[in-house]
């Protein structure tokens, strides 16, 4: 029904992703922890952060904003220097802040166990009729496993020359499947001998 590659990744992301409920609760107070903004700075930063998958629509944003302006867990900054609106954390915003921080640290701590295997065996990619698949299905899970706990390790304790080094083995690991996946489509259109 579907060749190999006509329907790319990109589409399948942008048309099944759901965004968790909460999700942009917690990195609208995350953002504002850090310092005030816009309604649309918030955006364009979450856009920045997962890397152009996800940009909160104003119709997603504006409404949340002035909930938490309304529950008072967010305030607005004087506009006569700017004439923007901007939008700070309260107290109360704090607190809520940390209650979502709390629920993020346990939800890290059962992922930890179950997301790799998951992430993995929810794959749609058949390879168990191939042999030698467990190999590199183990492969897999210990890599997804090793990338969890380093973020989990640099959320905790930052290092820009551990994140460095981390992007320079990320870099070749993915020019080197590249190269792989090169050679595979070579063949495929290479056709029987």
């Amino acid at each position: 029904m579907f060749g190999h590659n006509s329907l790319p990744v990109k589409h399948w992301r942008r048309h099944i992703a759901a965004i968790p409920k909460g999700l942009l609760r917690y990195y609208v107070l995350k953002l504002l922890s850090v310092k005030p903004m816009s309604g649309a700075e918030m955006s364009e930063e979450i856009e920045k952060r997962t890397f152009g998958s996800w940009r909160p629509s104003p119709g997603s944003i504006y409404p949340l904003l002035a909930w938490l302006q309304a529950n008072e867990f967010i305030e607005g900054v004087p506009t006569e220097e700017t004439g923007i609106k901007l939008y700070k954390l309260t107290e109360k915003g704090q607190n809520l802040l940390e209650k979502h921080r709390k629920i993020k640290e346990e939800m890290k701590r059962k992922l930890k166990v179950l997301a790799p295997p998951v992430l993995f065996d929810l794959m749609w990619f058949d390879l168990y009729r191939h042999g030698n698949s467990e190999a590199f299905r183990n492969s897999t899970r210990r890599f997804l496993t090793s990338l969890f706990e380093v973020m989990e390790n640099l959320e905790v304790k930052f290092s820009k020359e551990a994140l460095d080094e981390l992007k320079r083995i990320l870099e070749e690991a993915s020019r080197k499947i590249e190269e792989v996946n090169k050679k595979i489509k070579k063949e495929e259109g290479a056709g029987p001998d």
